[in-house]
C-alpha cells in the first residue's frame, strides 16, 4: 500500500536526518514555491498562529467569537489559508518530523496521565456508556458507508480513516490511524471540513442538554446524586496533583516525550524486520507499531511514579504539542479538496446519528445520569480539547472528569480506529 509523502523509512529520510531538521537539505520541492521555505520559518510561524488564536480567545471582544466557533477550527484553518496564499508549502519535511515523532510524543504525555482508579471510581455506568460511544464509532463508519458509497468513489474508506480515530480520543489517533494506512494528508482533507462542522453541531447539542439535565434525566430515570460525589473527588484530585513546575520536571517531560518517541520508533523499526510482523505490514505498518508502542507504554507508566508528572504540567505540554500537530495537518490542507466534501458530510452526519443513538440507548438502558452520556460523548469525539467544555456545562469542577474520559479515549481511540477502518474496507470490497 502506498505510503504518504516523505516517508517516515527508507535511505532518503534517514540521511537527511544527519543534517539536521531544519537544514535547507530537507526541503522538498514544493517548497521553493512558498513564501517561507527553511522548515525553522514554518515552524515559528505556526507557533505564532496558535499563539495568536489563544490569544484572541482570552480578549474581551474577539473572544466572542470563540463562543461559536472553537478555537481548533482556528488552529486548522489559519495554516490552511496561509498555505493557500503560498505563505507556507503544501509539503514539508516539518510536516513529516511533527507526524513521525511530535505526535507520539504528544500521546505518551498524554497518557501517563491516566488515572485508572480515578475512572473506576466514576462508577460503571460512566464507563459503560463512554465505551458505548467507542462502540458507536466504530459501527457508526462501516454502516453511513454501506449507505453513502453508492455517492462516494470506490477508495472513499481511505477518507474515513481520519473520522475513524479522531471520534475515538481526538486529532492525534486521527493521524495515527491515517498514517497507519499511508493516507496522505490531501485524501482527508474533506474530512477535515466534515469532522469540525459535525462534531461541533453535535458539542453544541450536548451543551443545550447541560441545561435541561433535570428534565433529561428524568427521561433517563437516572440518580444524578453521585455527581455531587463525583464533583468532591475531582476537587480533592486537582489539589493532589497541582505543584509549581519546576525546570527538573520541565526537562523530564521533555525527555520522556521525545526519548519515548524515539525508543519506540526504533522498536517499531525492529518489529518491521520480525517476518510475523512484517506480514502484516499492508494493515499494519511501522508507523502503526510506534504509536500503538508508544500508547502502551503512556499506559504502563500511569501506574508509576512517573504518573505524578501530570502536576508539574506533562499533559499540558502534551496538548500543546498535539495543537502543533493540528497547525500541519492545517497547512497540508488544501481549499481545492474542500470543495470535495459534499457525500462526505452526509456521511459524517449519519455517522454520528448513529453514534448518537447508541450512547443514548445504552444511557438509558443503564439509567446513566445526561452528564455521563454527554461527557462520555464528547470524550470519544472531541477529546481533551473539548470534553472539559462539556463536563464544565454542567459543573466548571468536573472539567477534568473530561480530560480524564478523554485520556481514556486516547487510548482506545488507536485500536478502535483500526478496527473500524478494517470494517470499512470489509464493506469497501
Amino acid at each position: 500500500m502506498r505510503r504518504s509523502r516523505c516517508p517516515a523509512s527508507g535511505t532518503g529520510y534517514h540521511a537527511s536526518m544527519k543534517e539536521g531538521l531544519f537544514s535547507q537539505g530537507m526541503l522538498a520541492s514544493a517548497t521553493q514555491e512558498a513564501l517561507i521555505t527553511h522548515p525553522t520559518g514554518q515552524f515559528a510561524l505556526l507557533l505564532g498562529c496558535l499563539s495568536v488564536v489563544f490569544w484572541a480567545q482570552g480578549r474581551p471582544i474577539i473572544g466572542r467569537v470563540f463562543k461559536i466557533l472553537p478555537a481548533i477550527l482556528f488552529c486548522y484553518f489559519v495554516p490552511t489559508a496561509l498555505t493557500a496564499f503560498r505563505v507556507l508549502p503544501e509539503e514539508s519535511a516539518l510536516y513529516r518530523w511533527v507526524k513521525d515523532f511530535v505526535l507520539p510524543a504528544s500521546l505518551i504525555l498524554l497518557t501517563i496521565s491516566l488515572d485508572v482508579p480515578a475512572i473506576l471510581r466514576l462508577g460503571p455506568r460512566a464507563l459503560v456508556v463512554f465505551v458505548a460511544g467507542a462502540v458507536g464509532v466504530v459501527v457508526g463508519g462501516p454502516l453511513s458507508l454501506a449507505i453513502w458509497q453508492h455517492k462516494l468513489p470506490d477508495d472513499a474508506w481511505k477518507a474515513l480513516t481520519y473520522l475513524a480515530g479522531t471520534w475515538i480520543g481526538g486529532s492525534a489517533n486521527g493521524v495515527a490511524v491515517q498514517e497507519s494506512y499511508g493516507v496522505a494528508s490531501a485524501v482527508i482533507s474533506p474530512l477535515i471540513v466534515v469532522d469540525i462542522a459535525v462534531a461541533n453541531v453535535w458539542m453544541a447539542f450536548l451543551i443545550y442538554l447541560a441545561g435541561r439535565r433535570e428534565r433529561v434525566d428524568r427521561w433517563l430515570k437516572a440518580d444524578s446524586s453521585m455527581i455531587a460525589v463525583l464533583q468532591h473527588e475531582m476537587q480533592e484530585y486537582q489539589d493532589s496533583v497541582t505543584r509549581p513546575t519546576s525546570t527538573k520536571d520541565l526537562l523530564f517531560v521533555v525527555t520522556l516525550g521525545f526519548g519515548s518517541a524515539w525508543m519506540c520508533h526504533v522498536a517499531a523499526e525492529w518489529l518491521m524486520t520480525l517476518p510475523a510482523i512484517s506480514a502484516m505490514k499492508a494493515y499494519l505498518g511501522s508507523f502503526a507499531w510506534k504509536v500503538i508502542l508508544v500508547t502502551t507504554l503512556g499506559v504502563g507508566l500511569s501506574f508509576t511514579r512517573v504518573r505524578s508528572l501530570e502536576g508539574a504540567g506533562a499533559s499540558k505540554m502534551g496538548t500543546v504539542l498535539l495543537y502543533m500537530l493540528v497547525a500541519c495537518i492545517g497547512a497540508e490542507a488544501s481549499f481545492r479538496r474542500m470543495a470535495d466534501s459534499g457525500w462526505y458530510l452526509a456521511v459524517g452526519a449519519t455517522w454520528m446519528l448513529i453514534h448518537g443513538v447508541i450512547i443514548f440507548g445504552v444511557g438509558r438502558l443503564v439509567r446513566a445520569p445526561i452528564f455521563f452520556i454527554a461527557v462520555g460523548s464528547q470524550a470519544n469525539i472531541g477529546g481533551a480539547a473539548s470534553a472539559p467544555i462539556v463536563a464544565s456545562a454542567f459543573n466548571p469542577v468536573l472539567a477534568s472528569v473530561g480530560v480524564l474520559l478523554a485520556i481514556l479515549g486516547y487510548v482506545l481511540g488507536t485500536y478502535g480506529g483500526i478496527i473500524c477502518v478494517q470494517l470499512c474496507r470489509m464493506i469497501s470490497d
